[in-house]
């Protein structure tokens, strides 16, 4: 899968926590209590992280996180 889809900004320390556990399915309030927030901010995180990786919901997110998860372990067979 070519990455030249995406947005080229790179996500915080703290969007990358929150994209992870998405991308393990985890629901918004399951996110909250994961990283000690509130649902709001979870939202508002994922409302930056989609503007900011050019996405436009969590399924994208996820195969965004697999993509850069995945891609460089199979480079290196």
């Amino acid at each position: 899968m070519s990455n030249e889809r995406y947005g080229s900004r790179v996500p915080s320390e703290r969007e990358q926590r929150v994209i992870q556990l998405v991308a393990e399915g985890l629901k918004n309030k399951e996110v909250a209590d994961a990283i000690g927030t509130t649902e709001h901010v979870v939202k508002n995180y994922l409302r930056v992280i989609y503007d900011k990786l050019g996405l436009w919901n969590r399924v994208e997110l996820a195969l965004w996180y697999e993509s850069r998860r995945i891609g460089p372990a199979l480079s290196m067979q």
